[in-house]
């Protein structure tokens, strides 16, 4: 994989607060796909939505159960 594919989100579980880091690989698109907390275990849904540059326009993190 190309790591200028690579992209670094910095934000907060939402469900117990722990600042996470997540890797996002642009080549796949928009996306959406859950990832638990390394924290609480909680399952978190990630949306990713990129730009048609393909770069990274936004990601909300939302708990399973919302």
């Amino acid at each position: 994989m190309n790591e200028a594919m690579l992209w670094t989100h910095r934000d907060t579980c939402p469900c117990c607060g722990s600042p996470l880091e997540l890797a996002v690989d642009t080549s796949a698109g928009n996306q959406e796909y859950v990832e638990d907390c390394e924290v609480c275990c909680a399952p978190i849904c990630i949306q990713v939505t990129l730009d048609i540059q393909g770069q990274v326009s936004e990601i909300t993190l939302r708990r399973e159960a919302d």
